[in-house]
């Protein structure tokens, strides 16, 4: 069944299929639109867009999804995604369907006519359960940002203008959970509480480095524990192996080993954290564009370790040490063993995220080191008729 888009002529407003190469570069280039007068938005990659679009992308092994630009008077003004993902209706219900990669101007008609074309593009789709925004799936950048407007992302974090949550709610969009970023100083100091338990576990549990003669292995032995220790969370949609191979791409090239972190328990690996420098510190006077000379700068300041924030994006305990005091050892362990060597690298402030509002165990080992709340964003929700 062909889907025709929603048109809106009478205010001019028409909402257009991303169908060709041309449009791909209509919709990615929206957010510097929208962000026009944001000083703390950070312009994502040109080529890295194009690329997370495209057929490469392993997402798409897995789901199905279609992308929109809104014109007002021929000028774009907005864009939005809709996607079905096999994986997340085999885990959470035949029903369910996904919004994402929102971006408007301040319009509650633009808006409206980018979500009903979204969500009809759905309903042909057997979609009853809508939420978003997943720019394309809960691994990847989620959420809305309503609270923490006054400083710039990091690495792989979404930005959002203030009216999002507004024209969201008035559509009828409901909160569905909160996603919450914690900022800790590199320098923090260790609780009693913790010192007094390492000295109870030191003889079980060992912390090490990543072994990059071995890095598939690795990468997979990541996976499994962070699948293992996220199946059971809110919305968990386990990485296939090759999504998470294309992350290890990533790490292997922009993360020093000494950034992934494997806690063993009685030498069974049980835990493990990997920190990413803030690529967005480099990121924000490149307008987006590697060439001719931003990947030289990239590269340059990689190597003269001159970013001083990064992002803890990946982390996990595995399942069966949940609410338990050595569990709560595994994950001060790996958060607390790279910080000498990020502080050693020029790291000063770290970001962990993101953190689900309900996670009461994490967040209480968050805030005994130190770390605060700084940031929050949302999954919206909708049951369509």
């Amino acid at each position: 069944m062909r889907f025709r888009p929603i048109q809106q002529t009478g205010d001019s407003i028409c909402i257009r299929p991303v169908s060709s190469f041309r449009d791909i570069g209509t919709f990615i280039e929206i957010p510097w639109l929208v962000y026009a007068a944001d000083p703390h938005w950070v312009p994502p990659l040109r080529l890295e867009r194009r690329l997370h679009f495209s057929r490469f992308n392993p997402y798409f092994k897995h789901a199905q999804w279609q992308a929109w630009v809104a014109y007002q008077n021929n000028r774009p003004v907005g864009r939005i995604s809709a996607q079905v993902d096999s994986l997340h209706r085999q885990y959470h219900g035949p029903d369910t369907g996904h919004f994402g990669l929102l971006e408007c101007v301040d319009d509650e008609r633009v808006f409206v006519a980018l979500m009903r074309t979204a969500e009809n593009w759905l309903s042909v789709r057997g979609t009853k359960r809508v939420s978003g925004p997943f720019n394309f799936s809960i691994n990847q950048e989620c959420g809305i940002l309503v609270e923490g407007f006054e400083t710039p992302p990091v690495f792989m974090m979404p930005h959002s203008p203030r009216w999002y949550m507004r024209l969201l709610e008035q559509y009828g969009y409901r909160p569905g959970k909160d996603l919450l970023a914690y900022w800790i100083e590199a320098d923090f100091e260790t609780p009693r509480l913790m010192r007094i338990m390492a000295q109870k576990y030191h003889d079980r549990i060992q912390v090490r480095t990543l072994h990059r003669d071995r890095f598939g292995d690795e990468i997979e032995l990541l996976r499994d524990i962070f699948n293992d220790a996220w199946s059971e969370n809110w919305g968990f949609v386990p990485f296939t192996r090759d999504e998470f191979a294309e992350l290890g791409d990533a790490l292997r090239w922009l993360v020093p080993d000494e950034f992934v972190q494997i806690a063993e328990v009685d030498g069974v690996p049980a835990a493990f954290m990997a920190v990413l420098p803030n690529l967005n510190e480099i990121l924000s006077g490149l307008n987006g564009k590697l060439f001719p000379f931003g990947w030289l700068q990239l590269i340059k300041q990689l190597k003269s370790h001159s970013i001083s924030t990064a992002r803890v994006p990946l982390m996990g305990v595995r399942k069966r040490f949940h609410n338990t005091p050595l569990g709560m050892m595994l994950a001060f362990s790996v958060i607390d063993a790279p910080r000498q060597v990020g502080l050693a690298r020029g790291i000063r402030g770290v970001e962990l995220s993101w953190i689900l509002e309900d996670n009461q165990p994490m967040r209480a080992i968050l805030e005994k080191i130190g770390s605060r709340e700084y940031k929050r964003y949302r999954i919206y929700e909708k049951t369509l008729a």
